[in-house]
């Protein structure tokens, strides 16, 4: 299984900011920020205090891998799975990049320690006065001094007491103030199973270093030899793979630093697509503000020209009514209460009255009416350069003011007309949207009616076409809102196509040349004994100019030629002299 597998966990969040691949140099631990404590070396190459990896929840996966197991996570993903065994395999996450980390058989202390974090870690502390450090002996008391050849940390009371050892009493003792300049302070690496044996070989058929009690122990047999002879070998081939790694960090550092190009682009980009956004609907929202404004305006202006015309026609009409009840009551009285003389003395003057406020003019109905209606998808020019919807429409067909053309049509062809909606006051509607009703009937045949089509234009006229199967003449009927339009319905009178002449309009040439033998006639006719002109022989030869298909003497005529080949030779037919 990958180092790259992920449990069915949520996304851990990578702590903390500033960490990164490689922990190299590093002294403080990315989990609890303060300075390492046994820094354990992670597959992913962070490194982390092993307290703080024994306190993340472990979790169980199952291992599909074959062949031996490899806990570093790089480029596993890539690797072939081999059919093996399900095993169950205890791993965490790494707290810096989420990678997985398989656990060794010995848990989280079974994995390398990073002595070059303790080393750090000892010179971070070296830095601070020795603040932190306590003595490797008897790990109560702060250090004073260091043993160069133990590379042990020392206490006052154990420095004096490592001096009057025989073994020690020699070695080199150093003041910490003065490792402050140096750049490995690090203590020996002791073996883990041997912990008083320095790691000092290294089995090459192992691939680990070993103490020398391992080498005559359980790496006997094996390929063993000082870690300073075998260092130049095993460090060349990390190199190599180091050599082989730094142009991908290069490649992926251009690669991330092009994003960040494009992302900072990106953002610009935006941030003026943004801007321009902003500008366009402000300017539009101003504009439609604007036209708005301006149309409840001109709706407002169209409720007051309305009411001030209804409220004059109202007092115009009160008065006229106030007069006309006058004038009755007036009148009821005299002829109920009145006496005859007095009936007659006032007659004249009631008889006057009455008569002026009969002629009186007036409409029953209001001058005005309520058609107003907004008409959101016509076009109301531009306003501030942009292009605005909406109209208020006040026009309302009239159809005595509508008009059409009237054709006489031909059977078998479209016929058409457009109708011109207008208002009362003559102004063409400009829009569409009335109801028209178009009839057309045979007059004798009123079952028979044709199919008409109306087109509307949308702007106030309408394409009205009709094809008449029979001649005769047929009622046109044009309608709006129910009503006839102006002068309708009308006669149309529908004849058949006219047909043209298919012989010739001529005389007798052989005549009319004076019996000339090379004169030609135009319609082929010719004479025996080599005569070009024709002879009109036959009986019923009209003697005048006529047309040699049907004999019709009016050269602008229609041809009543109804027959075969044979008939208009009838009429032209060679003759001997």
């Amino acid at each position: 299984m990958s180092e790259n597998r992920k449990p069915l966990l949520g996304i851990v969040s990578k702590l903390p900011n500033g960490t990164a691949l490689g922990n190299s140099g590093k002294t403080h631990c990315p989990l609890c920020l303060g300075l390492f404590k046994a820094p354990r070396l992670l597959p992913c190459l962070h490194t982390v205090c092993t307290t703080c990896l024994e306190q993340l929840e472990p979790f169980s996966v199952v291992d599909i891998r074959g062949g031996d197991s490899d806990t570093s996570s790089e480029g596993s993903i890539f690797q072939e799975l081999k059919p093996r065994s399900l095993q169950s395999q205890i791993g965490i996450l790494c707290p810096v990049c989420d990678a997985q980390v398989d656990l060794p058989m010995g848990g989280v202390k079974a994995l390398t320690i990073d002595h070059l974090a303790v080393n750090d870690v000892m010179l971070e502390s070296l830095r601070g006065e020795g603040q932190g450090l306590v003595c490797d002996l008897c790990n109560d008391r702060e250090v004073e001094k260091r043993c160069q050849t133990c590379k042990a940390n020392l206490c006052h009371f154990c420095c004096q007491a490592h001096r009057r050892q025989k073994k020690t009493t020699y070695h080199t003792m150093v003041d910490l103030k003065d490792l402050k300049g140096y750049s490995r302070i690090g203590k020996p690496i002791l073996c883990p199973i041997h912990p008083a044996e320095e790691l000092r070989l290294f089995c090459e058929f192992c691939d680990r270093p070993v103490c020398r009690d391992c080498v005559v122990g359980e790496h006997r047999e094996h390929p063993c030899d000082f870690t300073s002879n075998v260092i130049h070998k095993h460090g060349d081939s990390v190199r190599e793979l180091l050599k082989g790694t730094q142009p991908h960090v290069e490649a992926l550092e251009e690669a991330l630093a092009q994003i960040n190009i494009m992302n900072s682009a990106l953002q610009k980009r935006v941030e003026a697509v943004a801007a321009d956004v902003q500008t366009f609907s402000e300017g539009y929202i101003k504009a439609i503000e604007e036209h708005r404004d301006k149309l409840l305006k001109q709706l407002e202006d169209i409720r007051i020209q309305k009411e001030n015309s209804l409220q004059l026609q109202k007092a115009q009409l009160e008065q006229l009514l106030a007069d006309m009840r006058t004038g009755v009551e007036f009148t009821e009285h005299l002829l109920t209460s009145g006496s005859d003389l007095e009936i007659l003395i006032t007659k004249g003057v009631v008889v006057e009255r009455l008569r002026k406020l009969n002629k009186v003019q007036y409409s029953a109905r209001p001058g005005v009416n309520d058609k107003i209606r907004f008409c959101p998808q016509e076009k109301a020019g531009q306003c501030h350069g942009y292009e605005i919807y909406g109209t208020i429409n006040t026009k309302e067909v009239d159809p005595a003011k509508c008009a059409f053309p009237i054709d006489i049509e031909k059977a078998k062809q479209t016929a058409s007309f457009t109708l011109l909606c207008k208002d009362a006051a003559g102004e063409i509607m400009g829009r569409g949207g009335d109801n028209i009703q178009v009839a057309v009937l045979p007059k004798d045949k009123k079952d028979s009616p044709v199919r008409p089509m109306v087109q509307d234009n949308k702007d106030g006229t309408y394409y009205i076409s009709y094809t008449p199967k029979e001649p005769g003449v047929y009622t046109v009927w044009v309608c709006v809102k129910e009503q006839h339009v102006q002068g309708s319905p009308f006669t149309v009178t529908v004849r058949r196509k006219h047909r043209p002449h298919p012989g010739v309009f001529h005389c007798c040439t052989f005549c009319s040349s004076g019996g000339q033998k090379t004169a030609r006639c135009a319609c082929g006719g010719t004479m025996p004994g080599g005569y070009l002109g024709c002879g009109h022989g036959h009986k019923g030869h009209p003697g005048r100019p006529h047309w040699s298909c049907c004999g019709k003497f009016n050269e602008k005529s229609e041809c009543t030629w109804t027959g075969g080949q044979s008939a208009p030779r009838s009429l032209l037919r060679t003759v001997a002299l």
